[in-house]
């Protein structure tokens, strides 16, 4: 029978307590990792890539999800302590953007848990977990990982304290930082320790940071280059100097060959050691190639739905990676913008083994990653990429050097509607539109777009616009809004081409930075000219190590120091959401004597200002 149909033992995950890891007969475990997402043994949930990456370097490795925090702290005792190291992730999410709105109310759920149910990690939880470890086994080293610690790995504002706060670092104690996507510096780190090397003298790592004092950075070898930031005491006392750093921080991540970044916080160095920019596509399959049972651990066997594994358990990613640089998106913080991308063959073989699931009935939910558009996309010329520090490819315009064709992924598309088992796939992940429409244009662009309406929207395509105020786009680094009106077109002629009458659902946000009353009134009458009632709308959220974070913050934006509005008080918010819904009755954005405003009055002419 073949692995995807079989019954599975409860062996053939990862175990998560004492009578799993015995079970195995094991004495002795190398890695603990401890997160605060329930365990599902999917390869989209990062505890489990980290935990099988970690197996197939032939080492014992437990995970203990979601442990108590608030009682006698068995949790942290019952596996004891590792040979080599603990792991700590708050989970697939930052866990302060998992438990509060924008407006900072608690949310009641929690879609990283099973039954969805809340309360089951704390806040800060990478920083909560790592402390209670260090006090118990101080002499065991803690390793962070995850998206909230690669966010927090130097200075950050944190909205819902609303202060500025130090390196994660510093406030968890932990002994090392592994930022980004983790298995390539893993597997490094594992093979160092492997070889007897001490653990408090691994420093010259890729893509990890640590802390240290002046004297032992002396002694550090300085591999690529230094930029020393303000201190996080100068950024306290003066935001600018917080902006003036960000600039520094987006460039290196956004470079090929980048800088070790060392800021200082009291009497100690916060030192950030530079990514690896490029996965190669053989390591990247070898992955997902692990033995993953894509199913949640049998300990939530009627305890509820998991929703965020029930949204991606019949997807697949396809590359990591984004170069768009939106100024509100972490992608780039944590995954670079730079594109790594799975062969096709491993793709196919994915796609196979989910359609013996036997919980699959034909559909295939996403192909595709943080942005559905970008597989096998690169620089034509690496040289020119090398020299480049652009944080975003396509925006403001398309860059020359960018090899934008989407035939790789039409054939991929292609092929993969031809495996047995397979009705229909829909693409789930953002369209990037503006790589298909924009200026610079490719003969796969048009042909992409017709297969995608074809045969992957499944009668609506989700895109995002964002904003219609082009004077607040180019601070999102989005491209104009005169482009969705082409997107419209080319949409409804696709609708009367072949018969079908699927729709488009545009995404907006309101209180982005730059964004004034005027310019969502325009925004407001230009959906009501569309016809959109909008739902698919969100207000900023600011979340650590983005753009537009450091301008809601500082009041500045990082590249030109310029002074930037942002609406932050909850009325300022609430004035600014009631413009999306301009077809409710009691909106702000429905009286009448606003939409009378011509479209060269109100957001147009403060547009001319700036």
């Amino acid at each position: 029978m073949n692995e995807q149909t079989k019954s599975y033992k409860i062996s053939d995950w990862l175990p998560i307590s004492k009578k799993e890891v015995d079970a195995k007969g094991w004495e002795e475990l190398d890695v603990i990792l401890f997160s605060g997402d329930a365990y599902v043994d999917h390869p989209a949930f990062g505890p489990a890539i980290i935990g099988r990456i970690l197996e197939s370097a032939g080492l014992k490795v437990a995970i203990v999800p979601q442990p108590n925090w608030q009682d006698d702290l068995r949790d942290f005792k019952k596996l004891g302590k590792p040979r080599l190291f603990f792991g700590v992730t708050a989970g697939n999410m930052d866990s302060m953007v998992n438990h509060y709105t924008a407006n900072k109310r608690l949310r009641s759920d929690d879609a990283y848990t099973a039954g969805n149910k809340s309360g089951r990690r704390p806040d800060y939880a990478s920083i909560v977990y790592s402390k209670i470890l260090k006090k118990l086994y101080p002499e065991v080293p803690v390793v962070l990982g995850g998206v909230e610690a690669s966010l927090r790995r130097l200075s950050h504002y944190d909205y819902w304290a609303d202060e500025l706060k130090p390196s994660i670092l510093a406030e968890s104690k932990a002994d090392l930082m592994i930022y980004g996507n983790g298995e390539k510096p893993l597997l490094e780190l594992v093979d160092l320790l492997q070889k007897g090397v001490d653990f408090s003298s691994i420093n010259t790592l890729r893509q990890t940071a640590f802390i240290t004092s002046d004297e032992d950075l002396n002694h550090v070898p300085d591999k690529w280059g230094s930029i020393n930031l303000y201190s996080h005491e100068q950024c306290l006392k003066d935001k600018i100097n917080h902006a003036k750093n960000f600039k520094h921080i987006e460039h290196e991540a956004n470079k090929m060959e980048a800088k070790r970044l060392v800021q200082k916080f009291e009497n100690k160095n916060i030192v950030v050691n530079p990514a690896f920019q490029e996965v190669n596509s053989k390591e990247l399959d070898s992955y997902y190639d692990l033995p993953f049972t894509r199913k949640p651990h049998p300990r939530y066997n009627g305890k509820g739905a998991i929703p965020a594994y029930e949204m991606i358990r019949h997807s697949v990613t396809i590359h990591r990676g984004c170069f768009g640089g939106c100024a509100f998106c972490t992608i780039v913080a944590h995954q670079g913008k730079f594109i790594n991308s799975r062969s096709e063959k491993s793709v196919l073989k994915e796609l196979k083994q989910i359609t013996l699931m036997d919980d699959f009935k034909g559909q295939i939910s996403d192909i595709g990653g943080p942005s559905a558009n970008m597989y096998k996309m690169q620089g034509k010329d690496k040289a020119i990429c090398a020299n480049c520090s652009r944080p975003s490819c396509i925006s403001p315009s398309v860059c020359n050097n960018l090899n934008s064709s989407h035939q790789p992924l039409i054939d991929l598309y292609r092929k993969s509607r031809k495996i047995p088992g397979i009705k229909k796939i829909s693409i789930g992940s953002g369209v990037r539109y503006d790589m298909i429409l924009g200026e610079k244009q490719h003969p796969s662009h048009q042909q992409y777009f017709e297969e995608l309406f074809k045969y992957h929207v499944s009668g609506r395509l989700k895109v995002a616009p964002e904003h219609t105020s082009d004077r607040v786009l180019k601070i999102m680094r989005k491209p104009t809004f005169n482009l969705f009106y082409k997107l419209k077109e080319e949409f409804d002629k696709l609708n009367k081409k072949f018969g079908l009458k699927q729709q488009l659902i545009p995404y907006f946000i309101s209180s982005h930075p730059g964004s004034e009353e005027s310019d969502m009134r325009h925004l407001s009458e230009e959906t009501k000219k569309l016809n959109f009632k909008l739902e698919q709308v969100q207000d900023f959220t600011p979340t650590p190590m983005t753009l537009a974070t450091v301008i809601y913050y500082t009041g500045y934006h990082p590249f030109t120091l310029e002074k930037i509005y942002t609406a932050k008080t909850k009325e300022q918010k609430l004035k600014q959401r009631e413009y999306f819904f301009w077809y409710k009755k009691g909106q702000a954005s429905a009286k009448k004597d606003q939409f009378k405003k011509k479209n060269n009055t109100g957001g147009k002419q403060r547009h001319k200002r700036y």
